[in-house]
């Protein structure tokens, strides 16, 4: 995913000069060619968040758009005051991309997961909230981030995901993409759970269950006339996502659905439990530790049918 941003927005700040780069020290040879077409558009922050997200709120009050980019963790929890207040209390057109979301960067241990930043960053006003589930998306997600005239924050995973769109998808902030029909129940999928959420619904279609898999890629706005019309048609809604199932986009769902009458389907929430992994290991460790490899999903799911 992160190769996708560099490449892409590259391309948008070849068209539009507002557009500038801060790194919070992090991508800088991945940003070598965008550094070579744009000189005057990137900045180097440095181990300093804060400072970044302030100077990026500055920048959008004289008219740029700037776009802050480092890793997930660092780039929320670590800067939630001045988020809050420098750019979403002003409603200022700052991208926030977090770059290793979840469980992406697992082998650094619990200071680099982030399994919280949907839940910090969603209930802030004026913020958009975007998690793309394949390069395309991230892509996609870029583009209609620079719409907004107002805060979004685009959580990436890190590198070598599995393309699941096979080119540019019809992307609009705040509605659902259906990747694959189903009769019998439904995968609502945030962000890089996408490729598992395909494969486990390949597993369950030969043992005769049929999914439905739509990629939710924005959790702020929630697209609720999807989210009416598939409670209305499926027994079971799953939704997939490596966050915590408190706060996030499992959290969001429940919250919609408690507002709503008539509706008669299970929600079950798949994504991380309350608690902090204290073992190392890499994602894939990590996943099978949470319960949401493959096997884990298809096991939840049956086990719920």
């Amino acid at each position: 995913m992160r190769a996708a941003f560099a490449d892409e927005i590259e391309k948008l700040a070849a068209e539009d000069s507002r557009i500038v780069l801060l790194s919070g020290d992090i991508g800088n040879r991945m940003f070598d060619t965008f550094k070579e077409k744009s000189p005057d558009n990137f900045y180097n922050c440095g181990v300093a968040e804060a400072n970044m997200t302030g100077m990026a709120a500055g920048m959008a009050l004289c008219g740029l758009r700037p776009v802050t980019y480092t890793i997930t963790a660092f780039n929320t929890a670590r800067v939630l005051e001045q988020i809050r207040l420098d750019v979403c209390f002003q409603n200022l057109p700052v991208i926030i991309v977090g770059v290793g979301g979840g469980l992406s960067y697992a082998s650094l241990n619990a200071t680099h997961h982030a399994l919280e930043d949907i839940a910090f960053l969603r209930v802030l006003p004026n913020m958009t909230v975007i998690c793309p589930g394949d390069a395309w998306e991230v892509r996609a997600a870029l583009r209609a981030a620079l719409q907004i005239n107002g805060p979004v924050y685009i959580r990436m995973a890190k590198k070598n995901e599995p393309l699941v769109h096979s080119s540019l998808p019809d992307f609009s902030i705040g509605k659902g993409l259906i990747v694959r029909e189903g009769t019998d129940i439904c995968f609502l999928n945030s962000g890089s759970l996408l490729p598992l959420a395909v494969d486990a619904a390949n597993i369950l279609l030969e043992k005769g269950i049929s999914v439905q898999v739509v990629s939710m890629h924005t959790v702020k706005p929630l697209d609720e006339n999807l989210l009416h019309d598939v409670f209305s048609r499926f027994s079971h809604i799953f939704t997939l996502e490596e966050h915590s199932i408190l706060g996030g986009f499992g959290g969001s769902v429940s919250e919609w659905l408690s507002d709503q009458r008539g509706l008669q389907a299970h929600l079950t929430r798949i994504g991380t439990q309350d608690k902090f992994m204290v073992e190392a290991g890499e994602q894939e460790h990590a996943r099978e530790f949470f319960g949401i490899s493959t096997e884990k999903i298809v096991e939840r799911v049956l086990h719920k049918l």
